[in-house]
């Protein structure tokens, strides 16, 4: 699939979004001006994911397909509302939200292979992080991963990766912002929902409590940050 010219191709434009083709590398998204400017939680995710030698071999629709619910670049594709271009016998689109299905285990059908990732544009003024914590600063899979992205004050989205069977988005939070009131407390009760609507594992890289606890800093420590609230 890597000698098909299509796949390895990236293109954007305003009313079309970004288009990432599946066999391009996190290498070559990390070089992308336009990701780093106007994607930024992905350049993010792409920047932590694996070391410097994998993601010059790792591909973005090689991380999706292996459905790892670590899987660094999930989190960020989901807070982007991004789609994903199915070849087959019959093309289709598959929303992100509804490629995952298990662990390792995803909407793709016999005979069918990810063609490319769409993403629409976020609006002006968007900000968004992807916030990986792990064992130690180089490779390794995320205890906890935490993907914001905020389009404004009432539109802010939270996913997350190694809390749940597979990336989740958490709808809760984004319910919260459409909300009025004081962002202080939105941020407070976003948090709560966050840690509410997962169910992570204990495994060796640490305990489901950990996680929980560390998925709830996580997201206060981005909403903050962000929303700009000290």
């Amino acid at each position: 699939l890597k000698q098909i010219s299509e796949l390895r191709q990236v293109s954007f434009d305003e009313r079309n979004g970004l288009r990432i083709g599946a066999t391009v590398t996190f290498a070559e998204i990390l070089r992308s001006e336009v990701v780093k400017d106007r994607f930024r939680v992905l350049w993010d995710a792409a920047s932590v994911l694996a070391d410097p030698v994998l993601r010059n071999r790792a591909t973005i629709g090689g991380n999706i397909c292996n459905a790892s619910p670590a899987a660094d670049s999930a989190p960020a594709l989901l807070v982007l509302d991004a789609v994903v271009e199915v070849a087959g016998e019959r093309p289709r689109e598959i929303p992100i939200g509804e490629f995952f299905t298990g662990v390792k285990r995803t909407a793709l059908k016999p005979g069918e292979f990810v063609r490319a990732v769409r993403i629409p544009t976020p609006p002006p003024g968007s900000k968004g992080r992807y916030y990986k914590w792990g064992r130690t600063r180089g490779e390794d899979l995320a205890i906890v991963g935490v993907a914001i992205q905020v389009n404004g004050e009432k539109d802010v989205r939270v996913a997350l990766s190694s809390v749940y069977k597979t990336p989740i988005r958490i709808g809760a939070v984004e319910e919260i912002f459409k909300e009025g009131g004081p962002v202080e407390e939105k941020i407070k009760r976003a948090v709560e929902a966050v840690r509410s609507n997962i169910s992570p594992i204990t495994d060796v890289r640490g305990s489901k409590e950990y996680r929980v606890h560390m998925a709830g800093v996580l997201t206060e420590r981005g909403l903050r940050e962000l929303l700009e609230v000290k």
